[in-house]
């Protein structure tokens, strides 16, 4: 019989049965949160460029107003560049960690996004800034559908969405200090340097960091089966239980059996438009194409929304800090309900937040109502991110998840590359009213999509879910 048989791994090796029956620790938490540290520099640079917006338009190099698409001294050509690049790497270069591996694409990506981010912080052309940026987004583009797919595949299903989520507090604190960094420095030119290149050349670090971090990363057992190399999915797993054990200090239960091993083949692109995953692959497109709308268009112009409301451009800073202090609360709520109730039904109630607030926002005369209504979108906004993550990751086999996250994910990026243009658009013309109805309109299409059509994933084994 051939090694490759479901047979003989059921019997022999249990790899998926044996990563279901880990109960929670402190070791698998530990390999979570170094995935997760390479995920804070991605976040810092996904969410940076609104806190610095008013420090490239002081600068010169930047305007609020743009005159078309290849405006690049328009600040929307700044948030457009970098998507463009994340649009390339999620809908065309998602089958590289599907193909090369987890851990070999989340140093990688890293040491190129970090190179890309010093580049930013030192040019002064915007075409020249718009071209790194560009690379930038290529780079986190990948750590973003990978890490995804990494901590998914790592962690058992009774706590596959707590460890998840739990990971996006620490990666979504990177908001509010990045917010801190710039009410700090973008008002100041430390040393005769303008206060947002410190903010930008900050992230660069992540350079030093990932060469800590890969040593002793594991690869993702799943991911080694699925391309037949199982006898080293069986010594990673080996490694694993021997520390758990170690923890607790008693022996593991045995493995259910009846959880499905994965089946050696190689993944297609085809694959996530048979008739199974097409309605996935539909909702799921929807879903991130319509949450950027409110996640980067609220974020990326908190302080000009704030400054239209008459704030300064301090004060402005300093409220964006307030509001965005929320990030890491939203993902905190995930974490404690991402087992305790489905998560699709999580994304609805983010969703109904986000539209509530945003009225609010928009039609608030009183600084307290506006900051509390900014702050209750920002927790939404974060809540959702903390929940989509692994909802998305859970609806696609491992042969083809890095590719398919990464598909439905780049219908964010279409999404991101114009949102800048039509929130410059609709600010002009309706003022912030015309911007928070078409929050709005996005919020009610994830109503719809994720509450009528989204599968039911919690406590789930990934095999069956997505055979």
């Amino acid at each position: 019989m051939e090694i490759g048989s479901p047979e003989v791994l059921r019997r022999n090796y249990a790899i998926l049965a044996r990563i279901d029956r880990l109960p929670p620790s402190r070791h698998l938490m530990k390999i979570v949160a170094r995935i997760a540290a390479g995920g804070w520099f991605e976040f810092f640079e996904l969410f940076m460029p609104g806190f610095i917006s008013l420090g490239l338009v002081r600068s010169g190099i930047y305007t609020i107003a743009n005159k078309g698409l290849l405006d690049f001294h328009s600040f929307a050509s700044f948030l457009a560049s970098f998507f463009v690049g994340m649009f390339l790497s999620t809908a065309v270069f998602g089958f590289v960690s599907d193909r090369f591996g987890r851990r070999s694409v989340f140093v990688y990506s890293m040491v190129l996004y970090s190179v890309a981010q010093f580049s930013v912080a030192v040019l002064s052309d915007p075409l020249m800034i718009d071209l790194a940026r560009l690379f930038a987004g290529f780079a986190v583009g990948m750590q973003l559908i990978n890490n995804d797919c990494y901590v998914t595949e790592l962690t058992p299903r009774a706590s596959r969405g707590r460890y998840m989520t739990t990971s996006y507090i620490f990666v979504l604190s990177a908001i509010p200090v990045a917010a801190f960094l710039a009410a700090i420095l973008v008002p100041l030119d430390p040393f005769g340097i303008a206060g947002w290149r410190i903010v930008v050349a900050m992230g660069s670090a992540s350079g030093l960091l990932v060469y800590f971090l890969q040593r002793g990363l594991p690869e993702s057992p799943r991911w080694l089966e699925v391309h037949g190399r199982v006898e080293e999915a069986d010594r990673l797993i080996s490694e694993i239980e021997k520390a758990v054990e170690a923890e607790r200090g008693t022996p593991l239960s045995a493995p259910d059996l009846s959880v499905p091993d994965a089946v050696i083949e190689t993944g297609r692109w085809r694959d996530m438009f048979s008739r199974f995953y097409l309605p996935r692959t539909i909702v799921v497109s929807l879903f991130q194409f319509s949450q950027t709308i409110a996640v980067f268009g609220f974020t990326a112009f908190v302080p000009v929304l704030l400054m239209e409301h008459g704030f300064s451009i301090i004060h402005s800073l300093n409220y964006s800090l307030a509001i965005v202090l929320m990030a890491p609360i939203g993902a905190a709520i995930g974490s404690y309900f991402s087992e305790r109730i489905e998560r699709k039904w999580q994304l609805v109630l983010c969703a109904c937040l986000i539209g509530a607030a945003g009225t609010v926002f928009a039609t608030g005369h009183q600084v307290a109502v506006i900051v509390c209504a900014g702050g209750l979108i920002a927790l939404g906004n974060n809540w959702m991110i903390a929940i989509f993550h692994p909802y998305a990751a859970e609806l696609f086999p491992t042969r083809i998840r890095a590719r398919a996250i990464g598909f439905t994910f780049c219908w964010s990026r279409v999404s991101s590359v114009f949102v800048g243009y039509w929130v410059g658009d609709l600010m002009s013309a309706y003022g912030q009213r015309g911007v928070f109805v078409m929050i709005g309109l996005a919020m009610l299409t994830i109503i719809v999509g994720i509450g009528v059509f989204g599968p039911r994933t919690n406590g789930r084994s990934l095999e069956i879910l997505s055979p």
